[in-house]
């Protein structure tokens, strides 16, 4: 038996208890009880900054958000046995939204059931079973907003976003989860004072790691869905209509060949369009939700990325550095490899060990990620990369202009060169073809897409 029918065996019920709002002159508290009887209990919680003549006492609205965050959190906490039921003994839920639900959750535990080789079914994997109601008295009446919230992660996508919609004069607050340096020193960067950032405080509840170290499962969730539901609270309590994120047509990529494992299903335009339609139906609060940078690719972003040198010392987006204060580059991941690799013809190899501490592309550690970046792989790494197409076309961009110059290919260059996966026939076709790419599968209203092509036409 697997330890995943064993612990569905052992533990058939996981339970969402509750949540709770306390509301103070400039702030709301959230905290919630998830639980797994006879094994753990759970209380994390969060703490959202709001302006002092707002209030959320006996807000519908205001519930409905904080429960569906509960329900983006919960299903961290549940995948440690896989409950076959979860109860719900708050808020409330219909048959359309138990369903859309367990989509997010199949879809975006994809990876974990992938890298625990568990054979989930979409339909029986998790039965959600509702008991509870909403406590709030009335849904407050739509709010009138405007201007922009910009969740920034401190990597080069969330900082292309910023900068483009500031010169363009559009009015932008930004958001994040927690503190990190990058996060900060990227919205100095685009020259926003630091009120422009609305920081929410995020606490996990760390007797699950405690779970984990006992050998109850472990792996990656929907995390983005949390960053989608956190930043529609925060957009709500400040008055603010847009929800602009920074994910791009690249991240639709399936992780692994031949299978729908997408590691950033919850950054897809599938899952954008699921969040968009939950919000007008469900959460009705009039805030858009929407991906500024959906039509393009991870080439084209960086690309233009680099063409703001001043994010280049302060921008990170190495999970494993962000650990760590302040948050760095580890330069042994797939990520910085990755970012590395797409960045290639568009700095030299100079500025790019400036960036990272190290020339990855010249370190033969990173071969086994190199591989699985450029395709030659059952699966990418199980990270937020680029597409496999677009990582080969920078690749061959780079080893092109280092030749041209005359200088000694890094391993990584020469290892691709020696697999022929090096086609220079095929380059320049490629590269005006990514460049000129925009995807149609967007939500972009149509002034945010006049800023966003005037800066292509600007900078590619």
């Amino acid at each position: 038996m697997s330890k995943y029918e064993q612990f569905r065996r052992e533990h058939p019920v996981f339970l969402y208890r509750s949540y709770e709002i306390t509301e103070s002159a400039d702030k709301v508290d959230v905290s919630y009880k998830f639980s797994i009887p006879g094994l753990a209990d759970f209380n994390p919680g969060w703490s959202f900054p709001k302006p002092e003549n707002v209030s959320v006492s006996g807000d519908l609205t205001f519930e409905r958000l904080v429960f569906s965050l509960g329900m983006a959190e919960a299903v961290s906490y549940w995948k440690a046995v896989c409950s076959p039921e979860m109860i719900v003994e708050c808020g409330e839920l219909d048959g359309e939204q138990i369903s859309w639900w367990k989509k997010l959750w199949f879809a975006g535990l994809g990876e974990f059931f992938y890298v625990n080789g568990i054979n989930a079914d979409k339909e029986s994997f998790v039965k959600i079973v509702p008991k509870g109601k909403f406590a709030g008295t009335s849904a407050a009446e739509l709010r009138k907003s405007e201007g922009c919230l910009v969740p920034i992660g401190g990597g080069k996508d969330s900082a292309l976003t910023i900068e483009t919609l500031v010169n363009a004069g559009m009015n932008c607050r930004c958001y994040a989860i927690n503190k990190r340096c990058s996060i900060s020193a990227t919205v100095e960067a685009a020259g926003l004072d630091e009120s422009a950032l609305i920081t929410a405080s995020r606490r996990f509840d760390r007797s699950l790691i405690n779970l984990n170290n006992a050998g109850f499962l472990n792996g990656h969730t929907p995390f983005s869905s949390v960053v989608a539901f956190s930043a529609e609270i925060t957009a709500y309590l400040n008055g603010l209509k847009y929800i602009v994120l920074s994910n791009e047509s690249s991240a639709n990529e399936s992780t692994v060949v031949g299978q729908e494992v997408n590691h950033q299903y919850s950054k897809s335009f599938g899952f954008e369009c699921d969040f968009h339609e939950y919000e007008e139906k469900y959460l009705k609060t009039g805030i858009y939700y929407f991906s500024f940078l959906r039509p393009l690719t991870e080439f084209q972003i960086a690309k233009m990325f680099t063409a703001y040198k001043k994010y280049l010392p302060v921008f990170r987006s190495c999970n494993l550095g962000s650990k760590v204060s302040p948050d760095i580059w580890c330069g042994e991941c797939p990520k910085c490899l990755f970012v590395s690799l797409i960045l290639s013809p568009f700095l030299s190899r100079k500025e790019l060990e400036n960036i990272f501490g190290r020339d990855m592309a010249d370190d033969e550690k990173m071969l086994e990620y190199f591989i699985e970046l450029i395709g030659e792989s059952d699966h990418k790494p199980f990270e937020c990369v680029g597409s496999v197409g677009e990582v080969n076309l920078a690749v061959s961009l780079a080893i092109r202009q280092l030749e041209e110059k005359g200088e000694k290919l890094p391993l990584l260059f020469e290892e691709y060169k020696k697999r022929g996966a090096y086609h220079p026939e095929q380059i320049d076709a490629l590269n005006d073809e990514y460049c000129r790419y925009f995807s149609s599968e967007n939500l972009l209203p149509e002034t945010f897409k006049e800023i966003l092509i005037k800066e292509m036409e600007r900078l590619l």
